[in-house]
């Protein structure tokens, strides 16, 4: 139903939107979040509110509500406070000083241990909380002990065909030193049939529900098809060029387009067509999310690790294809995990249908939604942007990097989040001391 707003409201839109501001008003009263028409009312909050003119009393929103009107530039009562998991090795120094139980340390994205550890630091959610589809080899590959040696170092052939070493007491990224997928002989005999689609990449995911994983087939779905939930519901789209870093290495893909451009092709083509035959698959089941999103990482600290042109060229075309499958179902928020500097990058991303970065990793090159603003316009969205690395400092280190988002959230648009999972050297109380201070200033 379509319930008109009050006067002041559609005054507030047109001062907010300009001449579109009637038109984005009736669209928003017809949608979910179109409930908030209800119960608003425009009034600024203390302090904030003078800068932020997005910032508004309402009565009760969910943390989905708040999420999704950021990023939409509609009215919210507070900033939500995103993160984005955090590493193993934390959580390990916080049990161990007795910040946790030991029992949070195992938690991953979505289940009850993480919400109860993010409830413990102050963070609202994950902004990881996806329904995953089966992107990649199926069947994965063995994994298997290739070779050991006496410093404790072991090579292991993983799902992907790929050679690691495994050096003992280290995590994170490990080294690569051969990968089964070196040519088309390769590829026709290992990885081309474990890449074709079939509906059980869909139906046999799982979902997360009150603790559970239950099979998408049995009883996921039905989860999935409710319309309303606390916390915002991602539909995680693949990656269309990371996982083929991950199966060729880096200088494999860089070999490959040179020797054999039209198995490259092929490779990105392939990739493509799964994910796209997943999407579709779950958004026709009746499923509702509230963003799509995609993964990559194929940036580091100068830069992309593909040709843009290239990428633009072969990849490109499978965005936009699915994110106009996304479109068709009201998903207006694709969001993009990849980690460096993207800029190179950025482009082909927002022309072909993704507009929201995530989680705009600062790192050493300064990254910011500013100036990606200033050049593409309010279109462009981001998650993010908070350098974690001031946890590992002191308080002032992280007033300093609070004040610096201060301009950054009245551009709208935008929700602050720390820029990659929390690691290993950053303080609890710190982590706490960031997310008081954030509600204290953002609402």
């Amino acid at each position: 139903m379509n319930v008109a707003f009050p006067a002041p409201v559609r005054k507030y839109f047109l001062l907010v939107f300009g001449m579109e501001g009637k038109l984005w008003s009736n669209a928003y009263s017809r949608t979910t979040s179109g409930r908030l028409n209800n119960y608003l009312k425009i009034n600024t909050v203390p302090g904030v509110g003078k800068q932020n003119p997005y910032m508004t009393r309402p009565k009760t929103m969910t943390h989905r509500d708040r999420a999704l009107a950021v990023l939409r530039y509609q009215p919210y009562d507070r900033m939500p406070l995103a993160h984005f998991g955090f590493l193993t090795e934390v959580l390990e120094v916080w049990a161990a000083e007795g910040h946790i139980s030991h029992a949070l340390v195992k938690g991953g994205d979505g289940t009850p241990s993480e919400h109860e550890l993010a409830a413990k630091l102050g963070f609202d959610f994950n902004w990881q909380n996806m329904f995953y589809t089966q992107h990649s080899l199926r069947p994965p590959f063995p994994s298997e002990v290739v070779a050991t040696f006496p410093d404790g170092r072991r090579h292991v052939r993983t799902g992907l065909g790929a050679v690691r070493v495994n050096m003992p007491g280290t995590g994170s990224i490990h080294a690569e030193i051969d990968h089964l997928l070196k040519d088309r002989a390769s590829w026709e005999r290992h990885f081309k049939p474990r890449l074709q689609w079939c509906p059980e990449r869909v139906t046999e995911s799982g979902v997360l529900v009150s603790g559970k994983t239950l099979p998408f087939a049995q009883g996921g779905l039905e989860y999935l098809r409710r319309p309303e939930r606390e916390i915002p519901l991602g539909l995680h789209c693949g990656s269309l060029y990371g996982h083929i870093r991950d199966i060729i290495g880096m200088e494999g893909t860089c070999y490959l387009l040179a020797d054999d451009e039209a198995l490259f092709t092929e490779i990105i083509d392939a990739i493509g067509e799964l994910c796209y035959c997943n999407v579709k698959y779950a958004l026709e089941s009746g499923a509702k999310f509230d963003f799509a999103h995609f993964w990559e990482d194929i940036c580091f600290k100068n830069g992309p690790l593909i040709n843009p042109a290239v990428f633009a060229d072969k990849v490109g075309p499978h965005y936009r294809r699915i994110t106009t499958e996304l479109g068709k179902y009201g998903l207006d928020i694709v969001s993009l995990d990849c980690d460096g500097c993207i800029d190179a990058l950025l482009p082909v991303w927002f022309k072909n249908g993704v507009n929201t970065m995530f989680p705009i990793e600062v790192g050493t090159w300064g990254a910011s939604i500013k100036p990606w603003r200033e050049k593409y316009g309010r279109g462009l969205r981001g998650v993010g942007g908070v350098n974690k690395r001031v946890f590992s400092r002191d308080r002032a280190a992280v007033d300093q990097e609070i004040e610096r988002l201060r301009p950054l959230v009245e551009l709208g648009g935008y929700i602050p989040c720390p820029d990659h999972r929390i690691p290993g050297d950053c303080k609890f109380e710190l982590v706490r001391y960031y997310t008081g201070r954030m509600r204290k200033i953002f609402g």
